[in-house]
């Protein structure tokens, strides 16, 4: 196979894609790193489940308040106009559809935007925190992962075989090979890396690409 993006290329792609005053949460881990890449003149309104509004980015190493933390347990930094809330008042803006975009991680995806990312089955630590609302409170949900998993099988699939954390609730996939839409219960390819065929891209999805018009090239700065 060719080369992949790495995690931060992924998120930045993601990024992209995010409209200037959105309201977005991401998902504890790998998707945080998509906060670190707002595209010049846009500027993202970020929610954490805990209950904060508008926080910034980390700060310098050891000049942390750890009273000041998102949901995945890390030091942050207040924003001007920045909100503290009950942890009930911040998932009743997560169900009341406030937000405009989730993003998350994933363990499968299914190709009628099935999400299973909470658990792996009865070995696993099942861990939800609030994806479960997100994925139905966010006015849309994206997906950032490697395109297969640790041991090359797909994670993009016909049908879920894990917990689900949603149904029918993923719309685009950023995976560390290409671009994928959901629509129509079948995923559409958007972009791809390319250095990579169509036939290779394919062999390595558990089910069928289809192509709704042009495929771009998946191209990313060096992160």
């Amino acid at each position: 196979m060719a080369a992949k993006l790495t995690n931060n290329q992924i998120a930045w792609r993601a990024a992209q894609d995010i409209h200037d005053g959105a309201y977005v949460n991401l998902g504890i881990g790998f998707p945080e790193k998509v906060a670190q890449y707002q595209p010049p003149g846009r500027e993202a309104i970020f929610h954490t489940e805990n209950g904060i509004l508008n926080f910034g980015e980390a700060p310098p190493s050891g000049q942390e308040d750890w009273d000041l933390i998102n949901a995945g347990k890390r030091a942050v930094t207040l924003k001007p106009g920045s909100a503290f809330f009950h942890h009930a008042d911040s998932f009743a803006m997560v169900r009341g559809g406030h937000l405009d975009v989730a993003i998350l991680g994933a363990y499968e995806v299914a190709e009628n935007g099935d999400l299973a990312n909470w658990s792996t089955g009865p070995k696993g630590v099942p861990a939800v925190g609030g994806a479960m609302d997100l994925v139905h409170g966010a006015k849309r949900v994206a997906v950032i992962t490697d395109h297969v998993t640790k041991d090359g099988k797909p994670k993009l699939l016909k049908r879920c075989s894990l917990p689900l954390t949603g149904v029918g609730c993923v719309t685009r996939v950023y995976t560390s090979l290409a671009v994928i839409d959901i629509e129509g219960g079948h995923f559409v390819l958007r972009e791809k890396l390319p250095t990579l065929s169509h036939d290779e891209l394919q062999a390595v999805t558990g089910a069928e690409l289809h192509v709704s018009g042009p495929v771009v090239d998946l191209i990313v700065p060096e992160l």
